[in-house]
């Protein structure tokens, strides 16, 4: 029998966006066929999947969780449609799957067992936020979360200023919504004040805002980024 695929469907960058807005018309097409789904928040993927398209039966769907509480023996039963001869979509909370995100995983399984992995256009917070700051694009390195543990944290930071001078590499990562605020008081007190930092928000919502000003700047005056997806750059 021959094996279905994996497709990963990016999705919208904010909450109750138009997926008609930032999707090719290919995807929002492709997800009607579709009948197996492993998604990273089952609420959001199904109101992602209704906004698509409004005929869809949801009830009629099977969907899989798959996040950071996943253990790694049900990644692969996750698998099996695809290895029964059904395609599978998998869908991230915001933006591209298996891009800092639980996807990953099924990506690699599915690569190991031989089944085809199709990634479709979409939008990624990371490129965008990236295109829009003025920093190097030539080079640069996504970190991810930082650290939580203090120690941990700080080292962090000063190899991202090291990467900066050295290398001249744009450094980019993200952080808990709800920490925002304090991530970037924490960026303007600890680091050297002629860096730039980059925060892209809200990317392709109605409240887009991606602003570029020096440490100095960030230091001395007022923001409130909190409850809001945002990506972090830190550039020279």
């Amino acid at each position: 029998m021959p094996k279905g695929k994996v497709y990963l469907l990016p999705s919208n960058l904010t909450p109750g966006g138009n997926p008609a807005e930032v999707l090719p018309a290919r995807n929002i097409q492709l997800v009607s066929t579709i009948k197996y789904f492993v998604v990273e928040e089952l609420r959001t993927a199904r109101r992602f999947l209704k906004a698509c398209d409004r005929s869809i039966d949801i009830d009629s769907l099977h969907f899989d969780v798959l996040n950071e509480h996943t253990a790694p023996e049900q990644v692969s039963m996750m698998l099996k449609p695809a290895l029964e001869g059904n395609d599978i979509g998998v869908i991230s909370e915001a933006g591209c799957p298996a891009v800092a995100d639980p996807g990953a995983d099924l990506v690699a399984a599915a690569q190991a067992n031989g089944v085809e992995v199709v990634p479709l256009v979409g939008p990624s917070s990371i490129i965008m936020s990236l295109m829009a700051s003025g920093f190097n694009g030539q080079s640069f390195a996504f970190i991810g979360y930082l650290p939580i543990d203090a120690k941990n944290r700080s080292a962090a930071l000063k190899q991202m200023s090291r990467d900066i001078s050295a290398r001249h590499q744009t450094q980019i990562f993200i952080e808990t919504p709800y920490r925002n605020n304090r991530l970037i008081a924490e960026l303007a007190s600890s680091l050297p004040a002629n860096l730039k930092l980059c925060v892209a928000c809200d990317i392709t919502g109605p409240e887009e805002q991606i602003i570029t000003r020096p440490l100095s700047w960030w230091r001395n005056h007022n923001y409130d980024y909190a409850k809001r997806p945002a990506i972090f750059l830190l550039y020279s």
